[in-house]
Formats: C-alpha cells, sequence, structure tokens
C-alpha cells in the first residue's frame, strides 16, 4: 500500500465525513432516548429549568376547528353599485310601464318601483349562484366601517321575485309585481361580494394567535419515575423538555462545538468501515476504485434519506435503504453488504425522528435482504427478496403500533403504502446495477452470466481458431467450478475465468501441444529459450486480446495469475540437456502470482488437467498421487502466498479434481477380496 493511496482514502474519509455532516438537521440531540408505550429506562427526571408544556398535535387539530367553524366570513359592500342601477332604473322605466309619462299614474308607479329598489339594496344583493358556507352571520364591509349582519338579510338574483312579492302584496301596486320584477331583473346587479384575502388573512391571524403551549412545568418538578410508561401527558411533558432543551442548547457559542461533536461519531462510524475493509477484505482497501464505490452508495443514501425528511418526514419509509446491501452484495459479499448497511443506518440516526424505531426496523430488513439470495440470474429471487423486506416492514410496523397504541386500531394505511412503494422502488436495484458495471467497472453475475456463454464472439472465435484449447477451457471450468462450491469460492467467477485464461494462445495455436494435429511440433526446430518465450507470451497475448473485448479487470486477472511466476519447465531442462545459457528469467513467466481463492483454484485446475493429458494407464491411485505432485510443488513454489486460502481448502480442491479425474477417466477403486 503506497503512501499515495492510504493519503487518497485519508481525503475520501474527510470529504464523506463532511458532506454527511453537512446533511445533518442543524439542532443539538436531546441526551434521553424515549418511545411511547416503552418504559423510562433512566434514573427519574426532574425538570433542569422552567418550561412550558407544548400541545399535543390533536389539541392543536381541535383548536384550529374551533376558530374554522367559529369565523364568519368577510364581505364587502360596493356603494356605486346603487347609483348605476338607479340610473338603469330611470332610463328603463318606461320600457315596462304603459302609462303616459305626465299621467298620475306613472308616478306614483316611478315612486312607488324607487322605494321597492332602495327596499332591495338596503342590505345588498348577492351574485347568481352564490353560495355562502360558514356560520349564520357574516362580516359587511362598507367604505371604513365594518358590521356584523344575518346572512339571510342579503337579496339573492335567484329569490329577487320572492322578495319583490314580499314587498308589493296587499298594495295597491300587487297588480304590476310582474312587471316590476321584469324590469329589476334586467337593472339590479350585485353589490356584495366575498372579499377572500380578508378572509383568509383574518383566519390565519386567528389560527396564529394559537398558543402552543398549555401549562408550565417548574424547575425541579418530577417529571417521570424511573420504569414509568412513557405515555399521556408525561410523553407530551417529555416532548416538550425535549424541544426547550435542544433550542436552548442549539445557539452561536454551542454550534460550532455541536458540529465538532457530529463530525466526531461520522468520522468513528467510517473510520470502523475502513478497518473492517481493511482487516477482512484487503483488495477492497487496495482498490480505491471499489472503496470510492461503497463510501459514494453509502453517503448517496444518506443524502436521499435527509432530503426526503426535510421535505416530508411522512414518506420516510419509501426511502428504499435496503437497495444498498443488494448492490453491496452483488458486487462484493454479504459481509460487506451488511456491515455497509449498518453504518450507513447509524448515521442516518441522527436525522430521522423514532431513531430506534428506524434503526431497528432498518436492521431487521437488512438482514433479511443478506440473508435471502439474490444472484440476479435467477429473476425470480428479486422479486422473493423485496417480498421478504415488505413483510418484515409491515409486522415490524405493525408491531411498534401494538406497543406505543395497545392495539391495531391505529395502524396508518399511507404507512403500509409507504412501505408497498419502497418494495417497488427496491426493484430499481437491477438497472442500478448495470449502469453502476458501467460507470465503476464492476462484475456482478449477470454479466458473469453473459460471459460464460460460450457462443459469446470470444469463445466463438476461441472454438474455431484453437478448439483444442477450447476444449482444454471447458475442462478446466468444470474441474474449477466443482472445486470452487467445495470451498464456499464464487463459482461463477471462476467458470468465467478459466473459459477466458488461455485465449492468448489463439496468436499462435499451433504452438501448444492441444491444438496440434500431426506428430510434429514447430518447438523442434527451434531454440529452447524462443519455445519458451512463446509459450510465455500467451498470457500477455491474452491480456492484450481481453482488453481489446473489454472483459472485466475481473477476468483479466485469471489470465494474469494463472501461470503465476512458475517455470516453463520442459524448455528449461531442454536448454540444459543441449548446454545453452540458460538465463532463468527467459524460462519464467511474469507472474503475479494467485491473490484470490477463485484465481488459485484455476491454478490448481489449470496445472492438473494439463498434464493429466500425459498420463498412461490411470489408475485410481496414480491420479490421486499425480495431483498431489503437480499441486504440492506449486506450494513448494510458494504459488499461493499471496491469496486467502488455507491448506485446508487446498486439501479440499486436490480431492475434488481427483475424484472429477477419476470420473473423467471412467475408473473404479478397486475392493479387497
Amino acid at each position: 500500500m503506497t503512501n499515495q493511496n492510504l493519503i487518497y482514502k485519508a481525503i475520501l474519509l474527510v470529504a464523506c465525513s463532511f458532506l454527511v455532516v453537512y446533511l445533518f438537521p442543524k439542532g443539538a440531540k436531546f441526551k434521553y432516548e424515549f418511545q411511547k408505550g416503552k418504559p423510562w429506562q433512566y434514573a427519574s427526571l426532574y425538570a433542569p429549568f422552567d418550561f412550558s408544556i407544548l400541545k399535543s398535535s390533536n389539541e392543536l387539530e381541535a383548536e384550529k376547528q374551533v376558530i374554522l367553524d367559529a369565523q364568519f366570513p368577510y364581505y364587502r359592500l360596493d356603494t356605486q353599485v346603487y347609483e348605476v342601477v338607479k340610473n338603469s332604473y330611470a332610463s328603463q322605466f318606461s320600457n315596462f310601464f304603459s302609462f303616459p309619462a305626465s299621467s298620475e299614474e306613472y308616478q306614483k308607479l316611478y315612486d312607488f318601483g324607487l322605494l321597492l329598489l332602495e327596499q332591495t339594496y338596503l342590505n345588498g344583493v348577492l351574485p347568481p349562484g352564490f353560495e355562502q358556507n360558514g356560520g349564520e352571520r357574516v362580516f359587511l364591509i362598507e367604505g371604513n366601517f365594518e358590521s356584523t349582519v344575518d346572512k339571510d338579510q342579503f337579496v339573492k338574483i335567484e329569490t329577487l321575485q320572492e322578495s319583490i312579492d314580499n314587498q308589493i302584496n296587499n298594495t295597491s301596486f300587487a297588480l304590476h309585481n310582474t312587471d316590476y320584477y321584469k324590469l329589476f331583473f334586467e337593472i339590479v346587479q350585485p353589490n356584495i361580494s366575498l372579499d377572500e384575502k380578508f378572509t383568509s388573512n383574518a383566519i390565519n391571524k386567528s389560527l396564529g394567535d394559537i398558543s402552543p403551549y398549555r401549562g408550565l412545568i417548574l424547575e425541579n418538578t418530577i417529571i417521570i419515575k424511573q420504569g414509568e410508561v412513557v405515555e399521556g401527558e408525561k410523553f407530551q411533558m417529555l416532548i416538550s423538555l425535549r424541544d426547550e432543551y435542544e433550542s436552548q442548547l442549539w445557539n452561536e457559542l454551542n454550534y460550532y462545538w455541536i458540529i465538532f461533536g457530529y463530525t466526531i461519531l461520522v468520522v468513528l462510524t467510517f473510520m470502523s468501515l475502513i478497518l473492517f475493509i481493511n482487516n477482512y477484505r484487503s483488495s477492497i482497501f487496495e482498490d480505491n476504485r471499489e472503496i470510492t464505490f461503497i463510501f459514494l452508495n453509502m453517503v448517496g443514501m444518506i443524502a436521499l434519506t435527509t432530503i426526503v425528511v426535510n421535505f416530508d418526514v411522512r414518506f420516510l419509509y419509501a426511502v428504499p435503504i435496503c437497495i444498498l446491501p443488494l448492490i453491496l452484495k452483488t458486487f462484493f459479499d454479504p459481509r460487506v453488504g451488511l456491515f455497509t448497511h449498518v453504518i450507513t443506518i447509524l448515521n442516518l440516526g441522527f436525522v430521522v425522528p423514532n431513531s430506534f424505531e428506524f434503526v431497528f426496523l432498518q436492521l431487521m430488513v437488512g438482514i433479511v435482504t443478506i440473508l435471502s439470495s439474490t444472484q440476479l440470474q435467477n429473476r425470480a429471487n428479486l422479486f422473493i427478496t423485496v417480498g421478504r423486506i415488505v413483510l418484515v416492514y409491515l409486522l415490524g410496523y405493525i408491531a411498534f403500533t401494538i406497543t406505543h397504541e395497545g392495539g391495531v386500531n391505529k395502524i396508518d394505511f399511507l404507512v403500509i403504502g409507504l412501505f408497498l412503494l419502497n418494495g417497488l422502488l427496491t426493484l430499481f436495484a437491477q438497472p442500478l446495477i448495470y449502469l453502476y458495471e458501467r460507470l465503476f467497472k464492476l462484475v456482478s453475475d449477470v454479466s458473469l452470466l453473459e460471459l460464460s456463454d460460450t457462443n459469446a464472439k470470444l469463445l466463438k472465435e476461441l472454438s474455431d481458431c484453437a478448439p483444442g484449447t477450447f476444449h482444454h477451457s471447458l475442462q478446466v471450468a468444470n474441474l474449477a467450478e466443482t472445486a470452487a462450491n467445495e470451498i464456499g469460492a464464487n463459482t461463477l467467477l471462476v467458470r468465467v475465468g478459466a473459459l477466458y485464461h488461455d485465449i492468448g494462445k489463439m496468436s499462435a495455436p499451433t504452438y501448444f501441444s492441444e491444438n496440434q494435429t500431426g506428430s510434429v511440433s514447430p518447438h523442434e526446430e527451434m531454440p529452447a529459450d524462443q519455445s519458451a518465450k512463446v509459450i510465455i507470451n500467451h498470457v500477455a497475448e491474452g491480456i492484450a486480446m481481453a482488453k481489446k473485448f473489454k472483459l472485466p479487470d475481473r477476468i483479466i486477472d485469471f489470465i494474469r495469475t494463472h501461470h503465476g511466476n512458475s517455470w516453463v519447465y520442459f524448455f528449461y531442462k531442454k536448454a540444459q540437456e543441449l548446454g545453452e545459457d540458460v538465463d532463468e528469467k527467459d524460462f519464467r513467466y511474469p507472474g503475479p502470482k494467485p491473490f484470490s481463492k477463485e484465481t488459485a483454484i484455476l491454478m490448481m485446475a489449470d496445472a492438473v488437467e494439463a498434464a493429466s493429458k500425459s498420463l498412461r494407464e490411470p489408475t485410481v491411485d496414480k491420479i490421486q498421487q499425480f495431483v498431489d505432485t503437480i499441486i504440492n510443488k506449486q506450494i513448494d513454489e510458494k504459488q499461493f502466498n499471496d491469496c486467502n486460502i488455507t491448506l485446508s481448502e487446498i486439501e479440499t480442491v486436490k480431492k475434488v479434481l481427483s475424484k472429477k479425474l477419476i470420473n473423467i477417466y471412467h475408473l473404479r477403486v478397486e475392493y479387497p477380496e
């Protein structure tokens, strides 16, 4: 590990820590954790200072509703309308009454109509189709004056006929009620309108005057005793104390100290993840790309959850947090996925309300995610895992509701809907995995499955150009896959690595014995060191070819390491026998040695399969001794010193390879008579 790599990781840790702290809510934390319906676990709590009790949300809603029910709407009277209507009355009166304008009867009808019009506008006329919602009385604004009137005093256009009839009946003008109605219907205009802005402002002012507090708790008053259940009034007092405590603590003087405390806590969590990866997943620790991928996913999930909480905390459980362990398990392994998930949840505990409930639920769901089979080459596995995730969420939520409320009556179906939405969003893990493969050059089981298809372009070329090598690769793949399964290694990865490990032989296929059809070898006419160079060169050719076809780095690792730094022993001995000047470096593969269980298994399977072609009259004992000899030689050459495979696992691989070869040669163990 170079100093440059260590510096990069330090910068990554610090940058992620500060970003997460920046996302945290800017407030202090109450030093006691409590849950409604749970016993108070701490010593008896006394009020550290005077504070007011906050009203519960139900109390505040009830007070708001009382104000809304009691609030009179505000109407505005337009005094100009009546003058306009009077002018229209004067100009149109003669159109509805046929008496001569100079006659006494005409003047009486005209004067009575003016009186009728004045009575109509005495309290005001409402617009057509207007429905007034609210109490029986309203506020009427006329100029700068405000009065309270009965809403039924207003005249509606729809009831104009009734209003005229009530005023004209039992008078000498009753015979002309239809004429008056027709005239009024043409000229009457509403002069009353609802002042929505004024009404809204009045309501908001009244709502703003609601006090959020009720009652006062004096300093040293006992709030709750140890062992008492947190519920009812005690729960409300604890919430009030927590809010007052945090508001008093959070000021300019303490701001930087609190930020400093948050930073230490976040750095500790990220440092624990770094140490875990360093101690148990050294290959990931050494790869800056992979460790950056883990940290970016973790910080991204924290950022997404924080944004949702700040937008609307009700949608918290719609955040598909389990995508994180799903993705990390796919690209790495379950332990990395679970440990990273735990670190993420611990950091989110600073952000979310009811942190104990949140952390408990997310940990349970994370464990279920890790324990579920999520190999994405089987599409049903992802749906089954998502179903289990939603089920655990539902069971956990219902259980918490029962403990808090003492029954299932208060179950919020919105939350249940959010859990279902969470499950649907978790299905996006699959397209995300595809995207990450392209961005970070990582390999998932889906990609490995595609590469294992023998009709893939590169393997098709190998089959056509070097059929012997292709057959050898298939045999090695079968041997290595079985061995990997026995010791718990990645079987799909080792199979794909075996299929591609010898693609470099396509550059000179006839120089390798499995592709030679005649009895004459091209090596017979070549110096031993040249022959060794051709053989050794198939590793470099394979790496170049794999990069050309954009094979993942994890597959190229198999090409690079399948011979380690071992000898090309046949040509080395040939050079010695011919008395040629021997430079040992010309007869060694460049390496590196295998650095994982999978690459070590391939080295053993490749050597055993290739050498097994030279067996004459194989027997069970001969095959077992043969496998032991080849792999022991690799151990003596320290080919497995850089990988995490144990001697016990190597012995298991030996037994598997021996058994497979015995099956290939159709041999039976001879039993004593």
